[in-house]
């Protein structure tokens, strides 16, 4: 259900002051404030500035293009008139980390024009939310325009902490605003103050060049929009969003990511009840015996999909490799594999197929597998390594988005792709990577970095695994991967990576002995039960790279994940449980004196909202809770 307050629509009259002429825009709570003015010491150029609370944010930066041929928006600039919006519209997503999202939000459109001939005119559309605020540019023209870059910047007062990654899959480092150096990737978190966060970066990314972070060779403390290539628009046309986040506490920062999906459209797809999230587990040995193990074992442990991964149709990375063919790929396994075969079994079985395919199979063979996949019944498809960041890279992937969803194909987007709100607008593109994944062996220490960083952006395809060596050997322990399923947020939730099912052939391919069989154990119990969407959320600690506890409710369930890199005492208040209300709580914890093979220790106890739980957690360690409420 939507609904919208009245629209305020109205010239705003501007604002002379000593600076020159400004326009503001307040949240609707009028803790935030966007200011934009143009400087006369500067040529009348087009500057913005943030505040929270008072205290600012964003210092004097700099707004603006410039274009190939022609004159930038930059200088010599006339704020002609200004209409003011007010905005509460909230809404239900297909699936999502909530059931309903708030949009609430002040919006301005200041309209722009040259003084010099020849006369030209552009817009800066500003919005304000509790959350943050967005702007973006519009630009009206009737002949084609080349962006050759953008001049939007973001100065700082200080050199604050930031948290700095090169690519989408890099390793984060911790470092500071005047140590981003070129090419940071959105959104970019920076701790303004002990009690004050921020997150920059990009929304509704669609049919424009990418943009990262460069830090300005001339000032340190300011950051630039750097697009990755130039962008070229034959008529009128409209950028992405460039956002600040604002928020007292990383976990607050999390908690309200959907002010991300808030600046992209509402779903264009109107039947959206053949998109259906779930777990999903790999098929590795590309075998029809593999593929019904599989089967098998998903359907006696509520996983709803599995994927054929790369390999299938042949070599992923030769160009004559066909997807429209079953070609097993004989450098990854013998195979034999009946396709159709284990499609129909699945269906039998209620497991749907995902199936894999690259980038260089997609691009001259996309049209022809969309509604043939759709044909064999597959459910959806990987795209694999996807070129991203220019603009004729953007305009392609999306363009593929939307074709999927023409033929009732979810997607999982492979790689460096980072999402931008896409998947509100076409919510069958359910995850992506554009993440530090278990195929990194990533320490705690690093996801609980992404936790409050990468994951602002939206779902993640972490692939989690639990059997494989990696998991005590580099990357903290079991319990460690229970919790990370619960934080890292995926609709499709990958389980197993590195792990086949007991009766699964020997020798196949990469399913060789080394890759570890799943045991029928009890731990198994918590991903049986695992929801991948949810009713509702609560970040309830967390410390960058340090700890992180968040709390998901799916029905009459709540599911607690917690993360930890050095040892500490846990205390988990039980308060956002219904009051009154009795659950019984599955503890699943880290305890290295069980003979087990996985040291898991499961244990149950009755709570309720009045409830305090502690734990001593080990380095390296988790924890998760599921609780069921008492009927």
């Amino acid at each position: 259900m939507r609904f919208l307050l009245p629209v305020l629509a109205f010239h705003l009259f501007v604002v002379f002051s000593s600076f020159g002429v400004e326009v503001k825009t307040f949240s609707p709570d009028k803790k935030n404030l966007v200011l934009v003015k143009l400087n006369p010491e500067k040529d009348n150029s087009l500057f913005y500035s943030v505040a929270n609370q008072e205290n600012i944010i964003i210092a004097d930066s700099p707004l603006g293009m410039t274009f190939e041929n022609q004159e930038p928006f930059q200088a010599g600039l006339q704020i002609v008139s200004a209409q003011k919006k007010e905005v509460n519209e909230p809404w239900k997503p297909v699936y999502g980390e909530r059931n309903q999202y708030s949009n609430h939000y002040n919006e301005t459109s200041i309209n722009l024009k040259t003084v010099k001939k020849p006369f030209r005119s552009f817009s800066v559309i500003v919005r304000a939310y509790n959350e943050g605020v967005a702007f973006r540019y519009i630009v009206p023209t009737d002949h084609p325009l080349t962006i050759t870059s953008e001049l939007t910047g973001f100065q700082f007062k200080k050199d604050y902490t930031s948290w700095i990654a090169g690519k989408a899959q890099a390793k984060y480092l911790k470092g500071t605003v005047s140590k981003t150096g070129k090419g940071c990737e959105r959104p970019y978190v920076i701790e303004i103050a002990e009690n004050k966060y921020i997150a920059l970066g990009e929304a509704a990314l669609t049919d424009h060049a990418r943009m990262k972070f460069d830090r300005s060779e001339k000032n340190s403390l300011l950051l630039l929009a750097a697009l990755d290539s130039k962008v070229v628009y034959k008529s009128s046309f409209t950028t992405p969003w460039r956002y600040v986040m604002i928020a007292d506490s990383p976990g607050k920062l999390l908690e309200q990511n959907s002010f991300i999906f808030n600046l992209n459209e509402p779903s264009s797809i109107q039947n959206t009840s053949w998109i259906k999230p779930g777990k999903v587990i790999r098929e590795v040995t590309l075998t029809t015996e593999g593929g019904k193990a599989c089967i098998d074992f998903a359907a006696r442990h509520n996983i709803s999909y599995f994927e054929f991964d790369a390999g299938w149709y042949g070599p992923e990375n030769n160009t004559a490799s066909d997807a429209t063919t079953v070609t097993v790929d004989p450098a990854r396994s013998p195979g034999p594999l009946a396709l159709q075969e284990v499609i129909q079994y699945g269906k039998q079985k209620g497991v749907g197929i995902i199936l894999y395919v690259n980038q260089k199979a997609l691009s001259k063979q996309l049209d022809t597998i969309l509604p043939l996949f759709q044909s064999w019944g597959i459910k959806g498809v990987k795209y694999g390594f996807v070129d991203v960041g220019s603009q004729d890279n953007t305009v392609w992937l999306h363009q593929a988005i939307r074709k999927a969803a023409d033929h009732q194909i979810m997607l999982d987007i492979h790689d460096e792709y980072r999402p931008t709100g896409y998947s509100r607008t076409y919510p069958n593109l359910l995850t992506q990577e554009g993440i530090r994944g278990d195929e990194e062996s990533p320490e705690n220490q690093h996801v609980l970095i992404t936790m409050f960083t990468r994951m602002l952006a939206g779902a993640g395809d972490h692939t989690n695994c639990y059997f494989a060596p990696r998991v005590e050997e580099k990357m903290g322990s079991h319990v460690s991967q229970m919790a990370k399923a619960i934080c890292i947020y995926s609709p499709w939730q990958f389980l197993y990576w590195y792990d086949r099912p007991e009766n699964s052939p020997r020798n196949k391919g990469v399913a060789g002995p080394t890759v570890p069989v799943i045991s029928e154990i009890p731990d198994l119990s918590f991903y049986d039960s695992l929801p991948t969407i949810w009713d509702d959320t609560k970040v309830l600690e967390g410390k960058i790279g340090e700890f992180g506890t968040i709390a998901r409710k799916n029905g009459d369930f709540w599911f607690v994940g917690s993360l930890t890199d050095q040892p500490r005492n846990l205390s988990i208040s039980m308060n956002f449980l219904e009051k009154g209300a009795k659950y019984e709580a599955t503890i699943y914890a880290d305890d290295s004196t069980m003979n087990t093979p996985t040291k898991v220790k499961i244990t149950k106890q009755s709570v309720t909202s009045s409830s305090l739980l502690s734990f001593d957690l080990k380095a390296k360690n988790g924890l998760a809770i599921v609780l069921k409420k008492a009927q």
